[in-house]
C-alpha cells in the first residue's frame, strides 16, 4: 500500500517537472531549406516548425554570414540544398549554448544581407526568410545598352518638356523636343519588358493536377522574349529568367531602369471554381475593378508581394504640386490610353487562339501594372484552375501560339506608333517598308516552323527570300511576304 502511494507521488512528481520544464521536442525545428539564386541576390528560406528568435551578422576574413536561431535543431539534410548560381560556396551548422542552433554561410562575394519572419499561409508554415543582396549587381542579365539608355532619357526629358507646356497652358509645338546626336546614329530598338509572375517560394496559382502558375508564365516569357528578340528594332528585358521571386514594386523599377517602352505582365491565374475559363488582358484601373473577376485577381496577385519595395512614381519634386498633380495626370492617361490600345491588338489575338473570358480589356488595380510613365498590361493567358485550361497551358504549340497573339498585337501597336528615335520611326521616315515582314532566325528554328508561325506558304517563303531549299542559319533576316 504504501509503496502504490509512493509510486503515484513520484508519477505526480515527474508529470509536474514535465509540465514545468519545456520538452525537447517543443524546440522549434528546420524542416527544409530552400534557396532562389537570381542575378541579384539569392533568397535562402528556412522553413521551421514553429516560429524562432533570430539573429544574422557578417563575418570577414573569410566572408561569412552567421545565422543563431534561438532553441532550434536540425531535421532536414543540408547537403541536399542546390548552391548552384549563388555567393554561398557551403553551409555549416553547429550548436551553441546548449539548445541554439548555429548556421553559417561560408560566401564567395560581398553581399548586404537582411532577414524577416513570415507566418503560415496556405502553401507553407513558419518561415524565416534571409537575403543576401549583390551590391552593385543588375538584377537584369542582359541590361540596356548605355548608348541606348542615353538616347532613351533623352526622349523622355522631350516627352516631359511637352507635357509641362501643356500644363502650364504653353503651345506643346513651341517646345523644341532636342535630341543629342548619338554615337552611333539612335536607330535603337523597341524594349519590351517582359515579366513572369510570381517565382521562387510564390508558386502562384496552382492547377487542379498541380501544375504550377509560376513554371508555366516563365516558359512562356522565355519564349516571348525570344519571339520579341527574333525580330529586328525590339529588345526584349526579362525581369525574372529564372525560378526567383521579384517585389511587385521592383518588377516595374526594373523596367523603368532598363528604360522599357512597354511592361507586359504574363500570368496563369486562377478563380474560385474550376467553371472560368478563357484569356484575359487588364490593364490599370485608378478607381474601380471592371468586374468581379478582375477584382478578386487583383486582390490575389497584389497579396503575393511579400516584401513591397518603393513606390515607383515619377520624381516631380523640382516641381509645386498642383504641376505636379496635372503633370502625373497628363503622363497617367497618356500611358493608360496606350495601355488600352495595345490591350485590344493583344485581346483581339488570343481570340483566335483561345476563348476569350471577357470581350473586352478589363482594368483593375494591380500593383505591378503601377508604373505612370510605360504603358503596361498583364495578359490572363488561360485559368489553370480549369482542368482544360491547365492541360493546354503546359503544351508547348498552345504557350507558342499565346506568344505570337501576344507580341502580335504589341508589334502591330508600336509599328503603326514608333519611338522618334527608334529603328522602326528611321525607317518610317526614309520611307522603308515597316509593315513587320522581317524575322531574325533563333537557334533551333526551321524555314517550315518559320512558314506556318506567319501562316504563309512555305514555298511562297522560299521565293520570298530567294531560297532554293531549307538550309537557313541563326541571325540570317528572313522577309515574311504579306499573305
Amino acid at each position: 500500500m504504501r509503496k502504490g502511494v509512493l509510486r503515484r507521488r513520484l508519477l505526480g512528481g515527474l508529470l509536474a517537472l514535465a509540465l514545468a520544464v519545456p520538452a525537447s521536442g517543443l524546440a522549434a525545428s528546420i524542416d527544409n531549406l530552400r534557396l532562389w539564386a537570381a542575378p541579384d541576390h539569392a533568397r535562402l528560406v528556412f522553413d521551421l516548425s514553429s516560429p524562432a528568435q533570430a539573429e544574422v551578422f557578417r563575418l570577414d576574413d573569410p566572408r561569412r554570414l552567421v545565422i543563431d536561431l534561438q532553441d532550434t535543431r536540425l531535421a532536414t539534410d543540408i547537403e541536399r540544398l542546390d548552391l548552384q548560381g549563388s555567393a554561398i560556396r557551403r553551409v555549416r551548422t553547429g550548436i551553441r549554448a546548449g539548445d541554439d542552433l548555429r548556421v553559417v554561410l561560408e560566401l564567395s562575394r560581398a553581399i548586404e544581407p537582411r532577414h524577416f519572419t513570415l507566418a503560415p499561409n496556405e502553401q507553407y508554415g513558419h518561415r524565416l526568410v534571409v537575403d543576401l543582396e549583390y551590391p552593385g549587381e543588375s538584377a537584369v542579365e542582359d541590361p540596356i545598352d548605355p548608348i541606348e539608355a542615353m538616347i532613351r532619357e533623352q526622349e523622355i526629358a522631350a516627352d516631359r518638356a511637352q507635357a509641362e507646356a501643356v500644363a502650364e497652358g504653353r503651345d506643346p509645338a513651341s517646345v523644341a523636343a532636342v535630341l543629342e546626336p548619338a554615337r552611333p546614329h539612335p536607330k535603337r530598338d523597341i524594349i519590351i519588358a517582359v515579366d513572369a509572375g510570381h517565382g521562387g517560394e510564390d508558386p502562384g496559382a496552382i492547377g487542379p493536377s498541380g501544375v504550377r502558375e509560376k513554371d508555366v508564365v516563365l516558359s512562356m516569357a522565355q519564349r516571348l522574349a525570344r519571339r520579341i528578340d527574333a525580330t529586328e528594332g525590339f529588345k526584349a528585358v526579362m525581369i525574372r529568367d529564372g525560378d526567383y521571386y521579384v517585389g511587385l514594386r521592383q518588377r516595374t523599377r526594373i523596367a523603368r531602369e532598363q528604360k522599357a517602352d512597354f511592361f507586359v505582365s504574363i500570368h496563369a491565374d486562377a478563380f474560385r471554381s474550376p467553371r472560368p475559363h478563357g484569356s484575359s488582358v487588364y490593364a490599370l484601373s485608378q478607381s474601380g475593378a471592371t468586374s468581379e473577376t478582375a477584382q478578386w485577381l487583383a486582390a490575389s496577385e497584389n497579396r503575393s508581394d511579400l516584401i513591397g519595395g518603393v513606390d515607383g512614381n515619377l520624381s516631380l519634386d523640382d516641381k509645386d504640386e498642383v504641376l505636379r498633380g496635372v503633370l502625373l495626370d497628363l503622363t497617367m492617361t497618356a500611358t493608360l490610353n496606350d495601355s488600352l490600345t495595345i490591350g485590344g491588338q493583344v485581346l483581339d489575338r488570343l481570340g483566335r487562339v483561345n476563348d476569350l473570358h471577357k470581350s473586352r480589356v478589363e482594368q483593375a488595380g494591380f500593383v505591378v501594372l503601377k508604373s505612370p510613365d510605360i504603358p503596361s498590361l498583364l495578359v490572363e493567358t488561360g485559368f489553370i484552375s480549369n482542368p482544360d485550361e491547365e492541360r493546354r497551358l503546359r503544351d508547348a504549340g498552345y504557350q507558342q501560339r499565346m506568344v505570337e497573339a501576344i507580341f502580335g498585337g504589341i508589334e502591330a501597336h508600336f509599328r503603326r506608333n514608333p519611338p522618334p528615335a527608334s529603328l522602326l520611326a528611321w525607317r518610317r521616315d526614309q520611307g522603308r517598308d515597316t509593315a513587320g515582314n522581317e524575322y531574325r532566325i533563333q537557334p533551333g528554328d526551321t524555314l517550315s516552323e518559320i512558314a506556318a508561325r506567319h501562316d504563309v506558304p512555305l514555298v511562297q517563303l522560299r521565293q520570298a527570300n530567294e531560297l532554293e531549299g531549307d538550309v537557313i542559319r541563326v541571325g540570317q533576316v528572313l522577309r515574311i511576304p504579306r499573305s
